[in-house]
């Protein structure tokens, strides 16, 4: 077994400066200072990105800053002593005793034990003032290796908290603990919880759902508990095991920082018939039930369900869009009157002699046809798969069926994308209260699978066919003729609109909006009719700025950035030729009041020039690696440069006139409540 830590690696009464950022920079350098890593800007970069997620402090004045990373080429403890104390957001006050995991990206089950390990030994009173007592980096490493050595106590976390024999009337909880890195706070939180439990005489068994391998709790203990604790930041696996307990939930760090509290919380809730359960159909009721309680807002709840209907059928799109995209190219723009004739008529052994004049030759026709038929029939499912996972966000896994047939429907009257939206949120609503309805035991396996789809089909459909569906066709076709008529000013201004529509939020609902608007018309594009395919070139070339902006402007003027954004900018390269959008999130999170108008003020030139010039494409998603599937491409990538041009200078400028303190000085707890 490599040693995880040694004396190079241990700093004691250091001075790494007055916050987070400063002190993790310092042990990532001291880290592949000895050797254990390839790079100090990779593995700085990935830690400082944990820690932007959750705060690492925890009680004690302890923090333990960890990250994955594909820079460390072995797994690595690195610990400092700090004078002065840092402040890593625990509420206790700052942290003098700092311990750095740094884990492969691959790290094995064997390291990955022994790294929780460690973390759960940061809880030990006694473990902790033996550091602080340590004179020697030597006491250090021997602290830390007899700690990684002892055998596990009986009360470990995966284990009942009980030592004693337990009372005839003990009270009994199951919890889960997760966090997104699955090294320290999973394991730290299982701990705090479990000592918890045992001051109050409860008895307490732990699930912890880490980087290792998971020990699932017996189905005979979760039946036997009195009510459920989740303490994660991730979703629960197989949440379905727990369905009907009485359910307190919160972040992974609230297991560490208030334990006793969230222990008394669930024994309220196992005697309140009115507490929060966990749901029967899945993780997103549970989600919007932890959402509910944490004072959610309606409208955050409705844009986490439409986002999850896109979400769902953005790989229909991207997937049929490419394949009818190849299609054209192998067979012609004509492909679409011949595809049916050739592959009901020919084979590879057979080829087609009546083909289309653009034809790659008979094998490129038949290919062709092929590929756009494929790419046909996924579209197809465009709709459908909108409001199926529409209905999926709202009421879980009985909404699917009533949402993709009220899809199918939408898309047989003519209704299109705003019926899609309209028949999934109705389908969702009918399944969630069609499952809130208290039926016999005898009748709860039917609900499921077919009570609920049945009714609600019925009630989501019949709605679409005899009230609803009509309306929304004659909204739609207005709205498509008005949007696809557009020509010389008023495109252009249409093109501003998308531009700064993809640029707003990044991936979010608004940009989302714009794609979906997109790829729904993507298949009404003709040769006749090129508009559709005007409006997605458009769309793409915006989306595309953002990225490639932030990393030319990582380029332009390095100091005006941290070391974390220059290594995002190296990536933001190929993000933004591919049309990931996303890319560029990690500086508008640091930075949003002058990245995003930035970025919008680049996407809105973008969008002007592609309608201007008449652009096209007809691949939904791919950037330039589509180059075949684009119309005028030497305007569309001049469009692009113009566009990231702009946004990289202003955002340069933006940051050297418009600057309140330099961003390399600002914690991460900093960062978070700037974008807050």
């Amino acid at each position: 077994m490599t040693t995880l830590i040694n004396t190079g690696l241990v700093l004691l009464d250091a001075d790494l400066g007055a916050d987070t950022t400063s002190v993790i920079r310092h042990l990532a350098e001291l880290v592949a200072k000895t050797g254990r890593a390839s790079e100090v800007a990779g593995l700085f970069a990935d830690a400082l990105a944990r820690e932007q997620k959750t705060a690492t402090g925890v009680p004690g004045g302890i923090a333990i800053p960890h990250c994955r990373s594909e820079a460390v080429l072995e797994p690595t403890l690195a610990m400092a002593r700090l004078a002065p104390a840092v402040d890593f957001g625990a509420k206790d006050g700052p942290a003098d005793i700092v311990f750095f995991i740094a884990a492969p990206a691959g790290a094995d089950n064997a390291h990955l034990k022994l790294l929780s390990k460690l973390a759960r030994s940061l809880i030990k009173k006694d473990f902790t003032a033996a550091l602080r007592a340590a004179k020697t980096p030597v006491e250090i490493v021997a602290l830390v290796e007899d700690a990684l050595t002892d055998k596990p106590k009986p009360a470990a976390a995966t284990a009942t908290s009980s030592t004693q024999a337990a009372p005839s009337r003990q009270q009994r909880l199951v919890a889960v603990t997760a966090c997104p890195t699955g090294i320290a706070h999973t394991y730290m939180a299982a701990d705090s919880l479990v000592l918890a439990a045992q001051e109050v005489g409860v008895d307490l068994q732990v699930e912890t759902q880490g980087s290792g391998a998971v020990t699932p709790l017996d189905p005979a203990v979760i039946a036997a508990a009195d009510a459920v604790v989740f303490a994660v930041d991730v979703d629960v696996r197989g949440k379905e095991r727990f369905a009907g307990k009485p359910l307190v939930s919160s972040p992974v760090k609230r297991g560490i920082d208030e334990p006793a509290k969230m222990i008394q919380e669930a024994l309220a809730a196992a005697e309140n018939p009115n507490a929060h359960r966990v749901p029967h159909f899945g993780a997103e009721e549970a989600a919007d039930q932890r959402a509910a309680a944490s004072g959610e807002s309606l409208g955050s709840k409705i844009k986490k369900v439409l986002l999850t209907g896109v979400s769902y059928m953005i790989p229909f799109v991207a997937g049929g869009g490419l394949l009818i995209a190849l299609g054209f190219l192998l067979g012609g723009f004509q492909i679409t009157d011949f595809a049916d004739k050739i592959l009901t008529s020919n084979s590879l052994a057979n080829l087609p002699v009546d083909i289309p004049a653009q034809a790659m030759g008979p094998l490129g026709a038949y290919l062709g046809a092929v590929a756009f038929k494929i790419g046909s029939l996924s579209m197809a499912f465009l709709v459908p798969a909108l409001a199926g996972y529409i209905a999926f966000g709202i009421a879980d896994r009985p909404g699917i069926a009533p949402g993709f047939t009220a899809g199918a429907i939408a898309v047989f009257m003519g209704a299109g994308f705003l019926g899609g939206l309209v028949g999934g949120i109705l389908a969702g609503l009918a399944a969630y209260w069609i499952g809130s309805w208290k039926v016999p035991r005898w009748l709860r396996g039917l609900m499921p699978v077919v009570i609920i789809p049945l009714l609600g089909s019925i009630i989501a459909s019949g709605a679409m066919l005899l009230f609803l569906g009509a309306p929304i066709a004659a909204l739609t076709v207005g709205l498509n003729s008005w949007l696809t008529g557009m020509s010389g000013a008023s495109a252009v201004v249409l093109g501003i609109i998308l531009g700064l529509m993809m640029c707003f939020d990044l991936g979010g609902p608004v940009n989302k909006v714009a794609y979906a608007f997109a790829v729904a018309g993507l298949g009404a594009g003709s040769i006749a009719n090129q508009a559709p395919w005007e409006i997605m070139a458009t769309v793409m070339a915006a989306g595309m700025v953002p990225p490639l902006a932030m990393a030319l402007a990582t380029v332009i003027d390095k100091k005006r950035f941290s070391l974390a954004e220059r290594e995002n900018g190296k990536a933001a390269w190929l993000l933004g030729a591919s049309f990931i959008s996303e890319g560029a999130i990690p500086f508008a999170a640091a930075d949003p009041l002058r990245v995003i108008p930035a970025a919008m003020l680049g996407g809105a030139a973008t969008g002007a020039m592609t309608m201007a010039f008449h652009v096209t494409s007809q691949a939904p998603h791919g950037g330039f690696f589509v180059f075949f599937a684009i119309g005028n491409l030497a305007m569309f990538a001049l469009s692009i440069v113009v566009g990231t041009v702009i946004a990289a200078f202003a955002v340069v400028a933006l940051k050297r006139w418009v600057v309140r303190k330099p961003i390399d000085t600002l914690a991460p707890q900093q960062l978070v409540a700037q974008n807050s």
